[in-house]
């Protein structure tokens, strides 16, 4: 792996239940563990869909991580990614072998109906 295309800043975030002072709980994300990655389209053809008769682009991302310990348990259920203050869910998590040296982590824009 080389460290030099490790150029792109990610955070990872952590789906966590909080408490407020009323008591009710709600689950939000907050930052789990900043990294550095490398990113690239999964397909080089330009994918839209439709949805509630609308056309959207399905953005798909695949991030290059180093392996470490805070990643151990990555899964595309308690976590997402933010890239370039846009959220990304994973979609999945390619272990590489199990070698402990890298992570694939594929991701798809998280759609925001506004």
């Amino acid at each position: 792996m080389k460290i030099s295309l490790l150029n792109e800043r990610l955070t990872i975030q952590k789906n966590s239940v909080t408490v407020d002072s009323v008591g009710n709980h709600k689950n939000e994300w907050t930052d789990y563990f900043p990294c550095y990655t490398y990113a690239a389209a999964s397909s080089y053809q330009q994918k839209e869909q439709q949805a509630a008769g609308i056309t959207v682009s399905d953005d798909e991302l695949v991030f290059t991580v180093r392996y470490c310990s805070e990643l151990a348990n990555l899964d595309n259920t308690h976590y997402r990614v933010m890239f370039r203050d846009e959220p990304y869910n994973i979609t999945a998590v390619d272990r590489m072998n199990y070698q402990h040296k890298s992570l694939k982590i594929t991701c798809k824009k998280e759609r925001r109906d506004s």
